[in-house]
């Protein structure tokens, strides 16, 4: 019988070496950092404030955008003033596989024509120091913009001539609430200056107006009553011997002044006539 080896096998060299295993102690450390990882998600989940817009959700940006209004009616000070109804943006995209909802709140100002710079000027002088509020020209005027924190933006506008648009902006967020809790109200005594106005106006009383309230910095609420009027063309006059002292604005399609605290402003320049009273933060 010939010796030789056939060409390419090579004879077994005895029994094979088991293949080595994770040693014991490399074993036990990936399985702590596994339980270390697990334990720091968990505290993070709940001590963490998040980190971006998305983590933040709807019903957690609502009352900073609720104090954020508060703090423009106290930089606004003593002009002709009311809240605007809340208005929520349904359908917008959180991420590309992720909807939510956009959460705006505010106020309008009403100015003499050319004071609106001004207005915006003095608004942002008054905002806090943290919201870095300042003033530029953009191709639409002058632009207002700040930040109120939890990523809410703050911005002012001219919307017409002698008029000022103040906002609180959530942008998109993850909804988590309600939105129907996201409106909210006011005490009936505001409306009652309202309801006054429309009488002197010959405006029979409409059965309910819409109640508007924002968070004020030192406690309490700020808020607006307020009232649609009909789209009929009406004199702005009678509501001269309601007010106490000067008018705070008095043109033909905008009349505005003062009831004790309150300020009620008349106001046809849109389809209708829209009467509110607002009143603002103590002190």
């Amino acid at each position: 019988m010939s010796g030789a080896v056939q060409a390419g096998w090579a004879p077994p060299s005895g029994p094979s070496e088991p293949t080595p295993g994770w040693p014991r102690w490399l074993l036990a450390a990936t399985v702590a950092w596994a339980v270390l990882l697990v334990g720091l998600t968990g505290w993070s989940v709940r001590n963490d404030p998040p980190t971006v817009r998305e983590q933040r959700t709807l019903g957690q940006a609502d009352p900073v955008v609720d104090r954020a209004v508060g703090r423009l009616v106290v930089a606004v000070g003593d002009g002709a003033w009311a809240l605007t109804p809340t208005t929520i943006e349904r359908d917008c995209r959180v991420t590309p596989m992720e909807d939510g909802a956009a959460l705006i709140r505010g106020l309008d100002v009403v100015v003499a024509e050319g004071g609106e710079r001004a207005l915006l000027e003095r608004v942002a002088d008054r905002l806090p120091e943290s919201w870095r509020a300042g003033v530029r020209v953009s191709s639409d005027g002058p632009l207002l913009r700040a930040d109120a924190g939890e990523f809410v933006a703050v911005e002012g506008q001219v919307v017409t001539a002698g008029r000022v648009r103040f906002t609180a902006d959530t942008g998109c967020r993850p909804v988590d609430t309600e939105l129907g809790t996201l409106l909210p109200g006011a005490g009936g005594e505001t409306a009652q200056a309202a309801k006054d106005a429309l009488r002197a106006l010959g405006r029979p009383e409409p059965p309910a107006g819409q109640p508007l309230s924002a968070a004020c910095p030192g406690g309490g609420r700020a808020e607006t009553a307020l009232f649609s009027a009909g789209a009929e063309p009406v004199s702005l006059a009678p509501l001269r011997s309601l007010a106490a002292g000067a008018a705070v604005v008095d043109t033909p399609e905008v009349y505005a002044y003062r009831r004790g605290p309150v300020i009620v402003l008349a106001d046809a320049t849109g389809d209708e006539l829209r009467v509110s009273a607002s009143t603002g933060c103590a002190g």
